[in-house]
């Protein structure tokens, strides 16, 4: 057991065995000497703990892992590429998966090179305004997600349940309006959290329990009463998918009844073919989401919603390539014509 004191004017440490135990919190002041005032001090970096495992597990999960953030970009690659060069293509509903793909690259690109890093090494130090970066644009590409596949549910709705009147709904100036709103409303949804997050002082520990700075393992560490930031961020979460969820929820309701109306089996088949990909996308996405953010916040669930965090960062992102690509026949006949275009004569 021992205390530890500090002379301020020489800086000068004294250790002095005294029989108590002592808070980790006591000895900030060694790791970190940067004052915010009085006697308290500020964290200038973060350790992420990232996923307690063994050396060799270590190895095998980056290699794994660096074959799946690699297929997530090459298969978010080919959606975007696919995309912008076949005009049969330029539709409303692949510009919207566009989108979608570019916010499944930047997802993956902000949360997995850090882990893999960590994987390999020592856990490695991140800056604070590194963290707070890391965490905002994790809010932006997750709300943004959460947005964009309503719009694209609406978009389903439009074309099974007013068929006729599609192209006058879903002009491309609507398409833009709602691609943009999706983007600024994840913007603005993000900056809620982060005008709460970025004044709680932080003075230790700088342990952040997870592979990368999620929002609510950082709050842990504020030298602050966390309850009202804690509420706003799961009130702003719950908001974010149950609103949508609901929204689309309502938005299949309509086409499924839509669909039974048609007389024709081909017909039906052809509906509920175009949304299936869709509704895969969204059962991955608001599954893992719900569970982490809008499920029971008492006990210590830390541990197993950092492993659905690992799937929803990693593993969506690519997946939903995959699901658009395998269950769609116009990305396969697309992907087939630019194969075919690529081929010597």
């Amino acid at each position: 057991m021992f205390c530890v004191e500090r002379n301020n004017d020489t800086h000068i440490y004294h250790v002095e065995l005294i029989p108590r135990t002592v808070r980790f919190d006591e000895l900030s002041p060694l790791f970190f000497p940067k004052k915010m005032g009085g006697n308290q001090t500020s964290v200038t970096e973060f350790l992420l703990l990232g996923l307690p495992l063994s050396p060799r597990m270590k190895v095998i999960l980056f290699g794994l892992f660096s074959l799946l953030f690699a297929f997530t970009l090459l298969g978010n690659g080919v959606i975007l590429g696919l995309i912008s060069l076949d005009s049969k293509l330029h539709t409303p509903m692949y510009f919207f998966l566009s989108h979608l793909a570019t916010v499944d690259i930047a997802y993956a690109c902000n949360t997995v090179p850090q882990m893999l890093v960590n994987l390999l090494s020592p856990a490695q130090p991140i800056s604070f305004a590194g963290c707070m970066t890391q965490t905002f644009l994790f809010l932006i590409f997750a709300h943004t997600e959460c947005l964009l596949l309503v719009v694209m549910s609406y978009d389903r709705y439009v074309a099974i349940c007013l068929p006729l009147r599609y192209s006058t709904i879903m002009s491309w100036r609507v398409c833009i309006t709602l691609a943009v709103a999706s983007w600024t409303s994840g913007v603005l949804l993000s900056l809620v959290d982060m005008v709460l997050l970025l004044p709680l002082p932080f003075c230790g520990p700088q342990i952040v329990n997870h592979f990368f700075c999620e929002i609510l393992a950082v709050l842990k560490l504020a030298c602050a009463d966390t309850h009202f930031t804690k509420v706003v961020v799961v009130s702003v979460a719950t908001l974010v998918l149950v609103g949508p969820l609901s929204a689309i929820v309502v938005s299949y309701g309509h086409i499924v009844w839509a669909a039974l109306k048609i007389q024709s089996a081909e017909g039906r088949r052809k509906a509920f073919s175009t949304c299936s990909s869709h509704l895969c996308v969204v059962g991955l996405f608001y599954g893992t989401a719900i569970i982490m953010y809008v499920g029971p916040q008492h006990g210590d669930p830390q541990e197993k919603k950092k492993y659905l965090l690992l799937f929803h960062s990693l593993f969506n992102p690519m997946l939903n390539p995959l699901i658009y690509s395998l269950r769609n026949r116009e990305v396969k006949a697309a992907l087939r014509r630019r194969l075919e275009k690529g081929r010597p004569l």
